[in-house]
């Protein structure tokens, strides 16, 4: 008997001017019990953290965490389940986000956001 599946869908919206930030796979699917992962570049940012947003359908965003390329480990938001979460880094520009022993109620939108400091704004994909 096949597990129950969860969707993950990282978001994809377009900053003009400024920084894009280029989040991938645009969908994840994965069988409850599995690790999701999923990358986010930064672009051109090279010194930023990247931080992790989460939106249930009807939801407002809620934050995970932020990871940066010279700490040692993610900062979680207070309150957060830490235990199944984890962020890494690839180099100063790309970062990856993966979700241990996916529930059901895994199944979200998830955002990579970083600061623009050139543009003084936040950029999300």
């Amino acid at each position: 008997m096949l597990g129950s599946l969860c969707t993950l869908i990282t978001a994809l919206t377009c900053v003009s001017g400024v920084t894009v930030v280029i989040q991938k796979p645009p969908v994840v699917m994965v069988r409850k019990g599995e690790t999701a992962t999923m990358d986010c570049n930064l672009g051109t940012v090279t010194d930023q953290s990247a931080r992790w947003y989460r939106q249930i359908p009807g939801g407002v965003p809620l934050y995970i965490l932020r990871v940066r390329h010279d700490w040692s480990s993610p900062k979680y938001d207070t309150g957060f389940p830490s235990s199944r979460h984890t962020a890494t880094h690839q180099s100063t520009s790309d970062y990856r986000l993966a979700i241990n022993n996916v529930e059901e109620g895994d199944s979200a939108v998830y955002y990579c956001q970083t600061w623009d400091d050139s543009a003084k704004e936040h950029v999300s994909r």
